[in-house]
């Protein structure tokens, strides 16, 4: 078995050799252990410093993609290159990679298929009471929409197992965290997670300027994953609103009616009139949704076969879409041009 483990960064010249150096070289249920540094945009030479610290796989975006496509294009680089895990760390030393062993362990004995590193975000000292506060509730509403119970769903420090990366599809463009989640719940994946501590804090976020729009970011893929998985409940929910909006005026406007004081009461009428199409637009709306749900069922159905078709062992070039934005920097003259930088020392022989 052979574990990849992928460390998407910006601009992290300065704390990637620390994340390097506690990486683990040898994991109990792997043969081998593989680095892939996915460097989104740095204009500081961070895979110049991966390359100098003997990385084998490094990814360079020409521009800044963001944390999701970074995930993505590493993830479709390691399963070509025949990862059977995937670990993803964070490249600001957030996490301590000398647990990656114990990251991995529950899907090498067969008993998960994703693992999520639980930060204790209610002891991490540079949190605030109010950042706090919105993890834990962004990580019960995530939990709710997974069907699953996760106390920690931001955390980027996972592993995944194949089989549950071919079934995942990234299409969100903020980050991939909470998205793969809700997924892999509604996808019926195994999830478990493993208390950590986190390093010292090295630097601020890069992924958003403020808490307000990370919330804000956060909230609507959240909200879409909820629309995507369960159209049932948020717009059945809608709809009684609506419903329920519509029957309180309609039921005033007949008791005045009744008493034959209705004339000065025909705003509650309209006001009524006006919530009753909302709760039709609502399920109209349900009926849609459903009808997507089916064929996104059917795509992805479809995406999953093609993946294992693409990504099936021996193969070592991942397709044209997973590298159109990838350099390849120093690569031999005689292999495609298409093919990511810095292949492993034993994939140089055999080429």
């Amino acid at each position: 078995m052979k574990l990849f483990v992928q460390i998407p960064c910006l601009d992290e010249a300065g704390t990637l050799p620390l994340v390097l150096a506690n990486i683990p070289r040898e994991v109990a249920g792997f043969e081998s252990v593989e680095i892939l540094v996915v460097d989104d945009g740095s204009t500081d030479g961070t895979a110049e410093v991966a390359r100098r610290l003997g990385v084998h796989h490094v990814l360079r975006h020409t521009s800044t993609m963001g944390l999701a496509r970074s995930f993505r294009d590493g993830v479709d680089y390691a399963l070509a290159h025949g990862a059977d895990v995937v670990v993803n760390t964070d490249g600001d030393n957030q996490y301590p990679s000398e647990r990656i062993g114990d990251l991995v362990a529950p899907i090498v004995a067969g008993e998960a298929d994703i693992v999520v590193a639980d930060r204790q975000t209610a002891t991490i000292a540079h949190f605030s009471p109010f950042k706090r506060l919105m993890q834990r509730v962004g990580s019960r509403v995530v939990s709710a929409a997974a069907g699953t119970s996760l106390p920690d769903a931001a955390s980027g420090f996972r592993a995944y197992s194949r089989g549950a990366l071919l079934r995942l599809n990234v299409v969100t463009e903020f980050s991939y965290t909470m998205e793969t989640i809700i997924q892999a719940g509604n996808k019926r994946l195994r999830i478990a997670s493993l208390p950590i501590n986190t390093n010292p804090k090295t630097r601020e976020s890069r992924l958003f300027s403020n808490i307000w729009q990370h919330m804000g970011r956060s909230g609507r893929a959240i909200l879409r994953s909820w629309v995507m998985f369960r159209p049932h409940l948020v717009f059945l929910t809608l709809g009684a609103l609506f419903f329920v909006a519509a029957a309180v005026p309609a039921v005033r406007f007949l008791v005045y009616l009744a008493q034959g004081d209705a004339g000065g009461h025909v705003q509650s009428l309209v006001f009524a009139g006006a919530m009753l199409v909302g709760a039709l637009l609502c399920l109209a709306l349900l009926v849609i949704a459903d009808l997507l749900r089916t064929n996104r069922a059917l795509a992805e159905e479809t995406l999953e076969r093609i993946k294992v078709l693409q990504y099936g062992r021996g193969n070592l070039v991942p397709g044209p879409a997973a590298v159109a934005d990838i350099v390849p920097d120093a690569v031999p003259d005689a292999l495609p041009d298409a093919v990511p930088e810095a292949l492993s020392d034993d994939e140089d022989a055999r080429a």
